[in-house]
């Protein structure tokens, strides 16, 4: 019975997988009705989505409980109730977890600074549960003692990342008596009962074929093996206390909360009955999510307690069909990740596919979205020369690049309306650098006039929109990888540089220059050879450290950059 299971769970994973990819949340307003009698039945026609009625906020999300795109509506006008699962916290979270919680943060800013909503964010740590009991005891240390640990030190992973902290982080030890409240509740309103081994479980029959709102489970039979479920679909609410682990008081006996009890009271302590959205990895659909879905219903009596949910797509390494995972030990670690690659970098692989598409990892997908921000850093700092006036070009066609810009933004906004479309964000963003740089081509004299406000304003906007994402072009330790002390050596190291360089070129033109030419670019003396040689030596040999120099005839510019290959 057991592999029945995981094998049609597979299968509408597989369904739920195939518009979409990976994780966080969102929230919207909620009807509130009752619930028919909890000994009905209820039919197919009862799972229908209740459309709902509020703000419509103009974007469009893929929603896995009507597995279509739909109008995203809030409760509230320009107020999003966001409700995301947080990490277990009993060891170091991995890449695969930063993939989602960065994904989430992308759409979240999105809404926020794009489309002014104010989301409401608040995410559940889990610091205890049977995988944190299980590791204490390996490492003989308090439960938590090690949830707290892990707690600080995924906090501090999603600082480095960039990822906004929610309004509230809520822990599930500091919440115990409202979760005791919240499974009465549901026992009374006939939904649960108490096993003779002090074991709570959620009576699934109660609600008939509301069972299965996200994952259609028709009539599979549930996972085997505890002895005290009347059905194998059952689900634990509270579980009663074993020697040696932690346990608090209730009314059927010393235990502790089951694992999807934890996630319903907490959103409803905050959020009441009504739900705008709920977010989390595609993994979570079911049985986690579906699990919160039911007994939400249960204990509100309503017929729809989430309008949204969102879901991400997995992490894969590249070749692999497993996601990156603890339980199969093929993950990498945030720090370690961090150590060869930026937040930045990091940030652009999340956009460049769709935040419910699998994503593949490996260095080729990283270097892609290194080379991307590479060629973004490159755009601002070219741009920033051109309106210095330390890069000549030909006669710029500024009509052109107002018309680009204007249709940049256009469209990047009616891509991220339609179901947070970072990957054609990207490409529109790209392009227009595209059209930027065909115009950024320097000569060795100018002919007309200078077009700087456009370029400032092109610039201004990619600051602002890869600022919208999260990606801080403006970060000198992410641009640059230096301090403001390096800065200012490498400034003086350049400028002296090019005080050389102007000595070494500052010969006399030709005598008789060809007709019809421009100035010749004259020879330089013999004597001065060496020095145009040494200043070239010193441009090769800074590239590899990251120290990029460029010379515009006379004058020079730089940069600081990482190094384009991964560190081994």
């Amino acid at each position: 019975m057991k592999m029945r299971l995981r094998l049609a769970f597979i299968t509408n994973a597989k369904l739920l997988n195939s518009g979409f990819r990976i994780r966080h949340g969102i929230h919207n307003g909620i009807t509130k009705t009752s619930l028919l009698s909890s000994c009905n039945i209820c039919s197919r026609a009862e799972r229908k989505w209740i459309k709902p009625v509020g703000y419509n906020t103009g974007v469009m999300t893929y929603n896995s409980l009507t597995k279509q795109k739909e109008p995203l509506v809030l409760a509230q006008e320009r107020i999003a109730s966001w409700y995301s699962c947080g990490p277990t916290v009993y060891d170091h979270a991995h890449l695969g977890h930063a993939c989602s919680y960065v994904r989430f943060d992308i759409l979240q800013r999105i809404l926020s600074r794009l489309f002014g909503i104010n989301v409401i964010h608040v995410m559940v740590i889990t610091d205890i549960d049977d995988k944190i009991i299980q590791r204490s005891l390996e490492q003989n240390i308090s439960p938590t003692v090690l949830a707290r640990m892990h707690e600080k030190e995924f906090k501090r992973d999603m600082q480095a990342l960039r990822v906004l902290p929610p309004a509230v982080y809520m822990r599930v030890t500091d919440n115990i008596p409202q979760i005791v409240a919240f499974i009465e509740r549901i026992i009374r309103n006939g939904h649960a009962y108490v096993t003779n081994q002090g074991n709570v479980y959620f009576n699934t029959q109660s609600i008939g074929s509301r069972y299965g709102k996200l994952v259609n489970l028709g009539g599979i039979v549930g996972e085997q093996g505890v002895q005290d479920k009347r059905d194998p679909r059952d689900f634990a609410l509270w579980k009663a206390s074993k020697p040696h682990e932690p346990h608090w008081v209730s009314s059927w006996g010393q235990g502790r909360p089951g694992w999807h009890i934890e996630c319903s009271t907490i959103a409803s302590s905050v959020f009441g009955s009504q739900l705008d959205i709920h977010s989390g990895g595609i993994d979570l659909a079911f049985p986690h999510h579906e699990n919160e879905i039911a007994q939400s219903e249960a204990y509100h009596q309503c017929e729809q307690w989430g309008n949204y949910f969102l879901h991400s797509g997995h992490l894969h390494l590249k070749g692999s069909v497993e996601k990156m995972s603890k339980s199969l030990k093929n993950y990498i670690t945030i720090k370690d990740f961090l150590s060869s690659y930026t937040t930045n970098e990091f940030r652009l692989f999340c956009l460049l596919t769709k935040y419910r598409s699998a994503i593949d990892y490996s260095d080729a997908s990283m270097n892609e979205a290194r080379s991307t921000l590479s060629t973004i850093s490159a755009f601002c700092h070219n741009v920033q020369a051109y309106m210095q006036g330390h890069l000549q070009c030909q006669p710029i066609e500024e009509g052109l690049l107002w018309e680009r810009l204007s249709a940049t933004q256009t469209s990047v906004g009616k891509v991220l309306a339609d179901d947070f479309d970072t990957p054609k964000a990207v490409d529109a963003i790209m392009s227009l650098i595209h059209h930027g740089n065909c115009q950024l081509q320097p000569v060795t004299k100018v002919h007309g006039p200078r077009s700087p406000v456009v370029f400032g304003a092109m610039l201004s906007y990619v600051r602002e929109i890869m600022g919208v994402f999260g990606v801080d072009l403006l970060d000198e330790k992410e641009g640059h990888d230096s301090s403001g002390v390096l800065n200012n050596v490498v400034e003086e190291l350049v400028h002296f540089r090019s005080e050389v360089r102007k000595f070494a070129l500052s010969v006399e033109a030709p005598q008789d220059p060809k007709p019809g030419s421009e100035i010749q670019r004259s020879h330089p003396q013999p004597d001065k050879i060496p020095l145009l040689k040494a200043c070239d030596a010193l441009r090769n040999n800074l590239a590899p450290l990251g120290v990029h120099i460029k010379d515009r005839s006379t004058i020079s510019t730089w940069e600081i950059t990482r190094g384009e290959t991964r560190k081994n």
